[in-house]
Formats: C-alpha cells, sequence, structure tokens
C-alpha cells in the first residue's frame, strides 16, 4: 500500500511514519508548510510548523531512507483554520483549531492530494486507533486525540492510519530513541500552534481591534466592567474579567454567556455553569450514517474530560444531547463528541458542533 506520511517535526509522527515502513507500505514523508512566516511559528515547545520542525521532520525521513516533500498549504491553513478561528471568536464562540485542521487540512486538503497523486492512506502521529474504519480512543487516556478526530467522515477513516495509537507517549518516546530518531527527546508543542506566544487575547485583538462593551451580572444585569471585545471571553473563564470587586457572596465570577452584537459578557456563580441539554449542527457520522433517530452514548464535550452518559437526538437542525448528569462550562464553538456506550467507551459514533445550551 501507497502510504504518504504526515510529519510535523515531532516524534509522534517520526515514529508512525517508521512503523508505516515496517509494516512493509510504500512510505514517502510530506511536511506541511502552514504559514508565510514559518520563523514566527515557533517559542521554545509552543507552537509548531516551523522551520526548525521542517528540518526535524526531514532529518527524520532520512533515517527511515524514505522520499520527503514540503507542500505548501499556507493559504488554505488560514482562510480553513485560522480566518475560522478568529471569525468564531468574534461572535462569541470558542473554535477548537486542532478539530478544524484535521477536518480541513490533514483530512481535506492533504488526503484529497494524496489519494489524487495514487496514495492509499494518509498517516499521522495521532493518538487514536482505527480498526477497519472504526474510530477507537487511543491506548494512552492521557493522549488520546479520538474527540479532535471525531470531525472524520467514514470515506476520511477509510484511509486514515494512526499507527501508535495502540502505544503509551514514553514508549513511543523510547521507541524513537531505538530508531536512532533525533526528536526522541524534542517536547512536545502546546496550545495553539499559530499563536506560540500563548496570548490568544492578543493574538485575536491586533486583528479584531477593540470592540467595547459591558460584563454584566446575570441575575441583577448590573454593569460590573467594561471590555474592548467579547472575543476576549470564553465560558467558563474565572480570571481576566476585569472586575474589580468580589460577588456578594465572595464566590468567584464565571463567564456564562457572551452576546456578540450587544457586545455583552454575562457572568455568575460556577453553579450556573452547569448544562444539561446541548444542541449541535453539522453532525458527522463514523459509520456514514447516525446509530439513529434516538439512541445512547457517551458525550465529550472539550478535548480532555468533560464526558457523561447522554440520549442523542437527531433533528432537521443537527442533534440534541440530553445529559444524564451536567456539564461544567460547555461552550458554543467547540464539539461534542459522542461514544458508543459500551464498557469501554472507545468507539467513536460522531460528532457536530455545539450551538447551543440548556
Amino acid at each position: 500500500m501507497r502510504v504518504l506520511a504526515a510529519m510535523s517535526g515531532g516524534v509522534d509522527s517520526a515514529v508512525a511514519a517508521g512503523r508505516a515502513v515496517d509494516a512493509g507500505h510504500d512510505v514517502v514523508g510530506v511536511h506541511l508548510a502552514l504559514s508565510e512566516t514559518p520563523d514566527a511559528l515557533r517559542s521554545g515547545s509552543r507552537g509548531c510548523c516551523s522551520r526548525e520542525d521542517a528540518a526535524d521532520a526531514r532529518r527524520a525521513a532520512d533515517v527511515l531512507d524514505i522520499p520527503f516533500y514540503v507542500w505548501d498549504f499556507a493559504a488554505r491553513f488560514t482562510e480553513d483554520v485560522v480566518d475560522d478561528f478568529v471569525a468564531a471568536y468574534a461572535e462569541g464562540r470558542t473554535p477548537n483549531p486542532c478539530l478544524r485542521c484535521n477536518e480541513k487540512i490533514k483530512f481535506s486538503a492533504l488526503l484529497d492530494r494524496a489519494l489524487a497523486l495514487g496514495f492509499d492512506a494518509v498517516c499521522t502521529g495521532h493518538y487514536a486507533r482505527n480498526v477497519s474504519g472504526v474510530l477507537r480512543r487511543a491506548v494512552d487516556a492521557d493522549k488520546d486525540q479520538s474527540y479532535v478526530l471525531a470531525v472524520l467522515t467514514r470515506h476520511q477513516l477509510a484511509h486514515a492510519m494512526f499507527p501508535i495509537g495502540d502505544t503509551t507517549k514514553p514508549r513511543v518516546r523510547a521507541e524513537a530513541a531505538e530508531r536512532g530518531l533525533r526528536v526522541a527527546d524534542k517536547p512536545d508543542s502546546h496550545d495553539i500552534c499559530f499563536i506560540p506566544s500563548g496570548d490568544t487575547r492578543a493574538f485575536l485583538g491586533a486583528r479584531l481591534g477593540t470592540r467595547p462593551g459591558a460584563v454584566v451580572d446575570a441575575e441583577t444585569g448590573a454593569e460590573l466592567a467594561r471590555h474592548d471585545g467579547v472575543h476576549g471571553f470564553t465560558v467558563g473563564q474565572r480570571k481576566g474579567l476585569g472586575i474589580d470587586a468580589p460577588a456578594g457572596d465572595g464566590r468567584p465570577r464565571y463567564v456564562l454567556g457572551i452576546e456578540p452584537v450587544s457586545g455583552t459578557v454575562r457572568v455568575g456563580p460556577a453553579a450556573a455553569l452547569d448544562v444539561r441539554t446541548v444542541e449541535a449542527e453539522r453532525p458527522v457520522w463514523a459509520a456514514g450514517a447516525a446509530p439513529g433517530e434516538r439512541f445512547d452514548c457517551v458525550a465529550q464535550v472539550r478535548a480532555h474530560g468533560g464526558l457523561a452518559a447522554a440520549t442523542a437526538v437527531v433533528t432537521d437542525a443537527g442533534v440534541v444531547v440530553e445529559l444524564d448528569e451536567p456539564l461544567r462550562a460547555v461552550a458554543p464553538g467547540q464539539a461534542v463528541a459522542l461514544y458508543r456506550p459500551d464498557a469501554d467507551g472507545d468507539v467513536v459514533l460522531g460528532s457536530a458542533t455545539i450551538t447551543a445550551t440548556r
């Protein structure tokens, strides 16, 4: 089988490519150039996709003795991931750029080009398992990335390989050292790859400018502070609210809701963050269709944590997920991933983008 290995320059994708070679596949490595200013995409262990990462990927390909190329996807990445990220925050939503990158870049733009060039599959270093087209959680629960892969369609899963999903991270690093890969001890990248400073508010402010509004008490409607734009807030946020005086009961306030048109940020107690119902649009079903019009599942609302048994109801607008137990700080714009409710709970049924909560 001809396999295109997406090599980010990190340890995970290098070992994944090595395992594809060991499996007897005809492997070609490719590094995705995702920025017109790659030198600005890394600061220590933050960020990725810099010239340094491209060089690390090339060296790993040399060790594995496979052909290696750099493909320029910068324009597509800017449009589908960065611009989408900025627009979502401007509208009071909280997007997940890693999920969007998998959906639009790695398993759409990249996969489409790979198939057009005669490759059979795209191989990545994601921590997840693809068993005959069935997406499952990784063995290493702390590193599991099935949530950000739950946007993949049946067609995309049929052409996806995740060779390290059955291995723990320490073992992957050890294997990289055994293979003589210099990235064996390379730190993992953190935060959002295109914001290496880690300052999301500053990044958004530079692109959206100042859009003044009020921070108000959700119960009384009293104005508690002013702000420069709703893009500086997300549901569940506690710090950086700009409120000088404590709440009457002395407890912290949290962002409960964001109204982008009026510029209002509503805040209140932690208990008000509890959510029982999640409404979501644009569902993607891993098997090609929903398991039924109504079905039991386990819902996950963030990349790590935020799980609850639930019942999902498919509607004309998307899907409504009724949670058996409340989850806290569920933000519109994020995804809700649905898993099969069996003993393992590791089979992905599908996902959808959260539009509202109750």
